[in-house]
């Protein structure tokens, strides 16, 4: 009996590996339609696993911790000025409502705080460490978001002070205006009588549910677009605020039951309990903020959906079977007079990881292959006449890149490692003799179309 179950368990394995990263053509087309969401679910799983959205979440934790207060001391002067300052509290009662009674506590606690930051009394030095702390809240969050979606620089110092300024002068405004608007219109004489007639009172009671996911959405929707340091299209970030508000109004339902039932932890904890909680549930916010950003990710970018792993290595192989297939779709574009792509087009197009095509890119410019436009983001054109470059040139330039002579000299003339890299080389300056990408992209695709045979006409 436990063989027959062994066995089972194995063909369960083996059918959903075969679901997951088998031949699509395969598969029913119901099943395909399954294999992007749960290949996003199995990432999602796997970098939750990997520990990487956890280590993530829990440094946002401490860098909220840290400049918190400073971030609502800086919102509160700037309120001040607009006379919405008075909804800051109810903003904090709203966002902590998942400790249950604990939330008044904490919410005191905090405005407390920011009250007793007098920023006329702090002078230079503390205003700069004040502003200093907020801005560093907002520069961590920035990179964690740039790790999420695999940038590896970060904005120039420049853009990113004003970009962190207009955040912190704008984005409490509108926020705060928004929910101020809310609460005076369902004070509106107008709206209360609407309330009392039937199904009116009914769709506004149902509206007034929803205004809080739909303020969570768009602010991570606005956070998904405006915080990474690439270009992030309007879809794949709706998307992902969205599961990420749903996500977070079931977890602060659910902690709001947990706290409930933890009179243990104060008896535990004593006066910590609240602050252990608070941290906690810090913790789980950020966390749906990430795995939010992360389908925004994968949703954008489904060529990272086609590994296991996180990230596809490139081989020797691989690598050069990259720069080939892009040179090849460069070099079709410019015959065919088509506009030339940027990175993002061609990692489509190929069906590849952006970081690979960014990397293969960057080979390729350093050796003379391509050049980008001027345009934002940039186009990549070749950068000369691709009849003049050579295709066994363009793979020894890749095979060769990034050697350090100096470090790894070559082996002694003679040797048997000497005579096996020239007999190699020899092999390819054969096989692929005066070759140039002209003859890969264009002639190669045309003689490939001649001798495709016909199909009969149905």
């Amino acid at each position: 009996m436990s063989a027959v179950r062994h066995l089972s368990a194995q063909d369960a394995a083996s059918a959903w590996q075969h679901l997951l990263w088998g031949d699509a053509a395969a598969l029913p087309a119901w099943q395909r339609r399954l294999r992007l969401p749960l290949r996003m679910a199995y990432a999602i799983g796997r970098d939750l696993a990997q520990g990487r959205l956890t280590l993530a979440a829990m440094s946002l934790v401490y860098a909220t911790l840290l400049s918190l207060v400073p971030l609502l001391a800086v919102s509160f002067s700037v309120l001040q000025g607009f006379g919405v300052h008075n909804q800051l509290e109810p903003m904090l009662l709203q966002a902590l409502h998942p400790l249950g009674a604990g939330a008044q506590e904490v919410a005191g606690r905090i405005i407390d705080y920011v009250d007793n930051t007098n920023v006329r009394v702090l002078g230079a030095v503390g205003l700069a460490v004040l502003l200093w702390s907020v801005l560093s809240l907002i520069s961590k969050i920035e990179q964690v978001f740039n790790m999420t979606w695999r940038v590896q620089h970060q904005r120039p110092l420049a853009e990113r002070f004003s970009r962190y300024l207009s955040v912190l002068l704008v984005g409490p405004v509108l926020l705060f205006s928004a929910l101020a608007a809310s609460a005076s219109l369902r004070r509106n004489v107008v709206v209360q009588t609407l309330t009392d007639i039937q199904p009116l009172g009914w769709l506004l009671q149902v509206a007034e549910g929803v205004v809080p996911f739909v303020l969570i959405t768009l602010a991570f929707t606005f956070a998904y677009n405006f915080v990474p340091n690439t270009r992030v299209r309007l879809k794949p970030s709706l998307l992902g605020a969205v599961v990420a508000g749903v996500l977070w109004l079931l977890a602060g339902s659910l902690f709001a039951q947990f706290m409930a039932g933890s009179t243990r932890y104060a008896a535990i904890y004593s006066g910590l309990a609240i602050l252990i909680l608070f941290m906690i549930w810090l913790y789980i916010a950020w966390l749906i903020v990430l795995v939010g950003a992360n389908i925004a990710f994968y949703l954008q970018y489904p060529e990272y959906l086609v590994s296991r792993e996180r990230d596809l290595r490139l081989s020797n192989r691989l690598r050069e079977r990259l720069a080939l297939l892009l040179m090849q779709a460069v070099v079709r574009r410019h015959y065919a007079g088509a506009d030339a792509a940027d990175a993002e087009a061609l990692a489509h197009e190929l069906g590849m990881p952006l970081t690979h095509v960014h990397t293969l890119l960057g080979m390729l410019r350093a050796g003379g292959y391509l050049v980008p436009t001027a345009s934002e983001p940039p186009r990549y054109v070749p950068a000369q006449a691709p009849e003049l470059l050579q295709v066994q040139q363009l793979l020894r330039h890749v095979r060769r890149y990034g050697e350090d002579p100096q470090a790894t000299p070559a082996p002694p003339a003679g040797t048997p490692v000497a005579a096996v890299e020239a007999r190699l080389q020899q092999a390819m300056d054969e096989a692929l003799a005066d070759m140039s990408l002209r003859a890969l992209a264009v002639d190669s695709a045309a003689s490939t179309d001649a001798a495709a045979p016909s199909q009969p006409a149905t």
